[in-house]
């Protein structure tokens, strides 16, 4: 066999791999995701409930998701336009003894909502969450781990982390037949999502799903009828696709639970 020819079936058998098998080629290859360094930022808290903590990153309850109240809204220099929905972080007090827990213990949290801006104050005078600023306003019955009410807003430091999760990531699906919804929640590892796919047995091929809002994505695929398949990429390059996880009968409002980040 001439080299060429051999070199441009080795180069097909690589994109029919990588596109079957992605999590194999790819994410077994790439190391998995490690704490961050430390940096400084400010944090204040924020009322609110199971209910709503979840707001712009589309969670229904993260109670029952599995979040806890241990969450957090990023400011618009961390949320990423939803990107981050789902990213973990270590936030401790800093600097500031009087308000500051004693031994300055570090919480943490997951993202789960927006801190959008407040163009009516100055940025160091309400504005918190203000762009280019990096804050965190943290659930209010957990802001007291760290710190005391009475401080307002606390100088931390925090740093990413890996999400610790039971379970395989979930995928609750709403919605008609003429537009699916489906919310990626209980995501290990980076945490966050990048893209998601999804794949039927039958007629539906690997489709693109468009981020709608938060972990909310969206398509107008048609996948009433079909097995489905779906494969999650995350900030860290990392694959998880999750074969077959939904019947052929599914209905609308179930959840199904799928493979996850180790």
């Amino acid at each position: 066999m001439r080299l060429p020819n051999l070199k441009a079936m080795l180069g097909s058998l690589l994109l029919f791999l990588l596109a079957v098998f992605p999590d194999h080629v790819i994410a077994h290859h790439r190391p998995r995701f490690t704490a961050g360094p430390w940096k400084h930022a400010h944090a204040t808290f924020y009322e609110g409930g199971s209910g709503t903590f979840g707001g712009a990153c589309g969670y229904h309850d993260v109670v029952q998701e599995g979040y806890g109240l241990e969450t957090v809204a990023l400011s618009n220099a961390l949320f990423n336009n939803g990107q981050s929905c789902g990213a973990c972080y270590d936030i401790k007090c800093v600097d500031q003894p009087q308000w500051c827990k004693p031994g300055n213990p570090i919480l943490h949290v997951t993202a789960t909502n927006n801190c959008p801006p407040n163009w009516n104050q100055a940025s160091d005078n309400g504005g918190w969450c203000n762009p280019p600023r990096e804050h965190f306003d943290i659930a209010k019955p957990v802001f007291l781990n760290i710190a005391e009410y009475k401080a307002g807003i606390i100088p931390i430091e925090y740093r990413r982390v890996s999400c610790q999760k039971k379970g395989g990531i979930r995928f609750t699906i709403t919605g008609n037949p003429y537009f699916n919804e489906v919310l990626v929640w209980n995501v290990a590892g980076v945490g966050d999502v990048v893209s998601v796919q999804v794949k039927g047995h039958d007629k539906l091929k690997w489709t693109m799903m468009k981020r709608m809002w938060g972990q909310r994505w969206v398509t107008d695929a048609k996948l009433v009828g079909e097995s489905l398949t779906f494969r999650v990429l995350a900030s860290d390059k990392r694959y998880s696709t999750s074969w077959h996880i939904a019947p052929k009968n599914w209905q609308f409002g179930q959840t199904f639970e799928g493979k996850n980040f180790r």
